[in-house]
């Protein structure tokens, strides 16, 4: 059975996806542990992230790179920080978090979001990404 995450990748379901390329997807989480969390989710659904493809996993890393930049810009951060957790969607995903301190990757920060508060800050987000160069890795919405 399909994943979520492969059901939102697919169109079935609706999602906020920020990036797209031919490895992975990035697209909000609708419990973030503060606006602008992404998780960065590769095509393929593997449960375990060390189960992925080498190659994969590396383009997903660099991409969490990426992502992190336009995170410090659109959320006017110091940095973002990374998480990969997993057990909620047997799907790998790494957690992209804009961040001021640790405390913006606890776990127990996460929320149920409001669809228009994680659409605003996946336009934010979209924009720094359009500013940084990657206007064509983002999808239309």
């Amino acid at each position: 059975m399909a994943s979520v995450f492969s059901k939102i990748i697919a169109g079935e379901l609706p999602g906020q996806i920020v990036w797209k390329d031919e490895h992975c997807v990035v697209m909000a989480t609708i419990e973030p542990m503060r606006p602008g969390h992404v998780m960065v989710i590769p095509l393929e659904e593997v449960d375990k992230f060390n189960d992925v493809d080498p190659a994969v996993f590396a383009h997903m890393a660099k991409v969490a790179q990426i992502i992190a930049h336009a995170q410090e810009r659109a959320f006017n951060v110091p940095r973002a920080v990374t998480a990969i957790l997993g057990f909620e969607v047997p799907h790998t995903h790494i957690h992209v978090i804009p961040a001021e301190s640790e405390a913006a990757a606890y776990v127990q920060n996460a929320h149920k979001a409001e669809a228009d508060e994680i659409a605003s800050a996946m336009d934010k987000l979209r924009k720094a990404l359009g500013e940084l160069g990657h206007g064509e890795k983002i999808p239309p919405n």
